[in-house]
């Protein structure tokens, strides 16, 4: 489901680059308060918000500076002002209107400072960029209004099989990371796993996220089949390269339901669903829901998800629900509604690996089972104590959730070797 402009920051996703930079002020050598050299470089951390982390780069320079945030596609946006004095900061950003503030003081070679936006005030610590490295080489496949972007990571064998990753909701990138729950890096994990065991992997951000960004300008005009559709194109792309013996799909969360569709289209070798809901999308969502919401919110729920499921958008949406239902997100609702994921499974001819783990928060073995329903002969694996993100995570929700913004903790430790196991096992 799209989850974007959940919280305040988010707002940065409308940002259009285009802003010209206004000349910062700095105090010279000859003033009793210095600049302090230290901050001129790149520097990375993450807002903490009451909605979860977002990551942010800025960029310091002695007369300029700019913000990134990776996640929502927004990169290298120019700063209105920034103002040294000794070893305090003062940034200004004019985001569309919107006024941005990060005031910080450096100590201990990290910035501790916080971040303000409409009324706002978020902590923020900032410590040195580290530049990540690029393990993958990227591939343009012709997709519907243009290009995608995708990441191709290379096999340590050639030729080889190859399994196309697909992430989960909302702004879920190609790497499993979010700016709703954090940085874990969970799918790149599993990708560069997978190369390592000699099977090549490719992944990629959905339209109108990171890389491809472009592609969905406008959130109402976006549709789940959109996404099954781009799905689709990769496979064949990669039926076509003779570098690959095999093509194989590895869906993760409601990646798992546009994999299984864009396999029944296709024919791949294999298919695995990791963590993927076998009920329609109003079912689980209400479950989410009902300990979350008061009466009278949870019944609105209710009916707006059963008009939306009629293929009928609703106008009047309170408040509190327009992150959910808000109308521009109301059309790739009811795209989704329309699938029963068991049901469709069971029309995926190849062979079926279901994957979930017994901590997941968000997606419960009753999924599974669901999903086993439809399809008999597929293969069902429980891996105890892995959570959403595939961690090793205890049940205790705070610890549990700790996990979606820690890249530093392995992928379960029985993960790839089921998942290599399985598409190696081809007949």
């Amino acid at each position: 489901m799209k989850k974007w402009l959940l919280i305040c920051c988010t707002i940065l996703l409308l940002a259009a680059c285009g802003q010209k930079e206004v000349t910062a002020q700095h105090q010279g050598s000859k003033g009793t308060n210095a600049m302090n050299e230290q901050f001129i470089g790149k520097w990375e951390g993450t807002i903490e918000t009451p909605n979860g982390p977002l990551p942010i780069i800025i960029d310091l320079k002695k007369e300029s500076g700019t913000l990134s945030v990776p996640a929502q596609g927004l990169s290298n946006f120019p700063f209105q002002s920034v103002t040294y004095t000794g070893d305090k900061v003062k940034v200004s950003i004019n985001l569309n209107g919107s006024a941005i503030a990060i005031n910080g003081t450096i100590k201990n070679e990290q910035i501790e400072a916080t971040f303000q936006q409409n009324g706002g005030k978020f902590p923020l610590i900032l410590k040195a960029y580290k530049e990540q490295p690029v393990t993958y080489d990227t591939l343009k496949v012709p997709v519907q209004n243009g290009n995608l972007t995708v990441a191709v990571q290379k096999a340590s064998t050639s030729p080889s099989p190859v399994a196309l990753i697909i992430a989960g909701s909302g702004p879920t990138d190609k790497d499993g990371n979010s700016a709703l729950a954090g940085k874990n890096n969970s799918l790149k994990m599993l990708a560069e796993g997978l190369a390592q065991q000699g099977i090549a992997t490719v992944r990629y951000d959905k339209r109108g996220l990171g890389d491809n960004q472009a592609l969905l300008t406008k959130e109402e005009d976006g549709t789940f089949d959109q996404y099954v559709d781009d799905a689709v194109q990769i496979i064949q792309t990669l039926m076509a390269d003779k570098a690959y013996t095999s093509v194989h799909v590895i869906g993760h969360s409601e990646g798992s339901l546009i994999g299984l569709l864009a396999a029944q289209k296709t024919g791949v070798a294999s298919f695995v669903s990791i963590a993927g809901a076998g009920r329609s999308l109003d079912e689980v969502l209400l479950e989410q829901l009902k300990g979350q919401l008061a009466p009278k919110l949870f019944n609105e729920s209710t009916n707006i998800l059963t008009a939306l499921k009629q293929g009928e958008q609703v106008k009047n949406i309170s408040p509190e629900l327009q992150a959910l239902f808000r109308p521009s997100v109301q059309p790739f609702l009811i795209s989704l509604l329309k699938y029963q994921p068991a049901n469709e499974l069971a029309k995926v001819k190849s062979r079926v690996l279901l994957v979930q783990g017994t901590t997941d928060l968000q997606v419960k073995e009753a999924d599974a089972e669901a999903l086993k329903k439809g399809k008999q002969e597929a293969k069902l694996l429980y891996l105890a104590g892995m959570n959403h993100v595939l961690k090793k995570a205890p049940a205790d929700r705070a610890k549990n959730l700790a996990t979606y913004a820690n890249p530093s903790l392995p992928l379960h430790e029985e993960l790839l070797p089921a998942i290599e196991q399985f598409i190696k096992n081809e007949k």
